[in-house]
């Protein structure tokens, strides 16, 4: 059941005539509530988005260092909020940071900060997307499928050598992460020599818990790392991502300056394969903790198109998206969002929304209707470009694996799998499971 939308700016006369999304000036004073502090190192995310949802559809936030922020957590106004003329994503509007109160070495710096989409706005925007559009449309995609394919069969023939003695296996590791990675990094003409470095190098800079060092040497060796690729793809060029975005620059330096190339690789590297790898993640978990779930796939009851879209729902890989910033006081619900405060989409909260999903959203259901879409890959202008490869990338990779791998359980309770350390990304850090049979091909 769908909630009348509540985000407006300014104070305005209630319509009569269907739902209020007012936009005018907010006069009001904001009533002092205490910060939550979110865990940075991601334990109990569920828990945490609920508490957070229950307190209001915006709740004040403690980010590491004591920033201060606002997540908002339910269905409806999030949706109003991501897609709001005066939400912006670009960091000259967040006070903290124009202030000099953001602590050196700050966890969170790279997502406020890279140069790339996703802290541009306007046509600022629009050029930047502009430039890799071409790559993620439906045909380029659809065009991936074979290799898609044949990546995921060449990880599942050699997953059975990576397991122990007793047949338990790391599918995280040796699955979920080694397939999106090859993905992202064979579009981008990446050498295969570099992909790990710069996976260890992409979850210390969405780990929450990480110091202040680890942060600083993490940005300082993605930089290096990218500069390689770029200084490569220049030498070689060939029919890569990278190397298109090097001819723009060259073809007219305005259309994309060195910084943007290197924000863009690294937006494309770090969101290309974290958010995949979760998802696949998710979806395993939640299939081994749900087995009558994964009954009705094998039954043609559902589509693995269709868990995809509920792991998406019910597990969003993204927990707390960083950042937005309101460019005018915003009112959400009856809570003020002052100008320029960091703002966090709270996609694990919206998506178990009662109020949006009625009051089985707590359930994991593949039979689920799918509406209202869940809003795990964004929603407005800066709707996640790669949306369509991470789905497909996703339904490929679960359908060959419980098809090659029909007894496949957890080898842990799902309780005790370890959290993946940062309230960015949401998902496990290990998942071992116990390949049991394996079905001939």
């Amino acid at each position: 059941m769908h909630r009348t939308g509540r985000v407006s700016v300014g104070v305005r006369a209630p319509s009569h005539h269907g739902p209020s999304r007012s936009v005018v000036m907010s006069d009001r004073t904001p009533s002092p509530r205490p910060p939550h502090p979110l865990d940075p190192t991601g334990a109990g995310a569920h828990a945490e988005a609920g508490r957070l949802r229950d307190a209001g559809a915006a709740v004040p936030v403690a980010l590491p260092g004591g920033v201060g922020a606002v997540a908002v957590t339910r269905y409806q106004e999030l949706k109003e909020v991501l897609a709001h003329p005066d939400v912006a994503k670009n960091a000259r509007h967040f006070t903290a940071l124009a202030q000099g109160a953001i602590p050196d070495g700050w966890p969170l710096t790279t997502f406020a900060t890279v140069e790339g989409m996703t802290t541009a706005d306007g046509d600022d925007h629009r050029r930047l997307r502009t430039l890799v559009t071409r790559a993620f449309t439906a045909r380029r995609i659809e065009a991936l499928r074979p290799r898609v394919e044949e990546l995921t069969a060449a990880l599942l023939d050699r997953l059975g050598e990576r397991a122990d003695a007793t047949g338990v296996v790391d599918l995280r590791r040796h699955f979920a992460y080694p397939l999106p990675m090859g993905v992202i990094c064979e579009l981008l003409g990446v050498a295969p020599g570099m992909r790990d470095d710069l996976h260890r190098l992409s979850q210390t800079i969405v780990r929450t818990s990480a110091t202040p060092q680890e942060t600083r040497h993490a940005n300082r060796d993605m930089a290096t790392v990218l500069q390689r690729v770029v200084a490569q793809r220049r030498a070689a060029p060939g029919d890569d991502l990278t190397s298109a975005l090097i001819a723009a620059q060259e073809e007219d330096g305005d259309r994309l300056s060195e910084g943007e190339l290197l924000g863009t690789l690294l937006l494309l590297i770090v969101a290309g394969h974290e958010t995949t790898l979760n998802l696949i993640t998710n979806a395993v978990r939640a299939l081994c903790g749900h087995p009558d779930q994964l009954e009705l796939v094998r039954a043609g009851r559902a589509g693995w198109d269709d868990v995809v879209e509920e792991t998406l729902r019910y597990d969003s890989p993204v927990a707390f998206f960083p950042f937005r910033y309101p460019t005018k006081d915003l009112t959400v619900d009856g809570t003020l969002i002052e100008r320029g405060t960091a703002v966090l989409a709270s996609y694990t909260a919206a998506g178990r929304d009662e109020r949006a999903y009625g009051p089985s959203a707590a359930r994991f259901d593949v039979t689920r209707r799918p509406e209202p879409r869940h809003l795990s890959f964004g929603h407005g202008p800066h709707y996640c470009l790669g949306a369509p490869l991470a789905r497909m990338e996703a339904t490929i990779a679960l359908r060959a694996l419980f098809e090659r791998y029909p007894g496949l359980a957890l080898a842990v309770p799902a309780d005790g799998l370890p959290p993946h350390p940062s309230f960015v990304g949401n998902s496990t850090d290990t998942l071992p499971v116990r390949l049991a049979a394996e079905t001939t091909h």
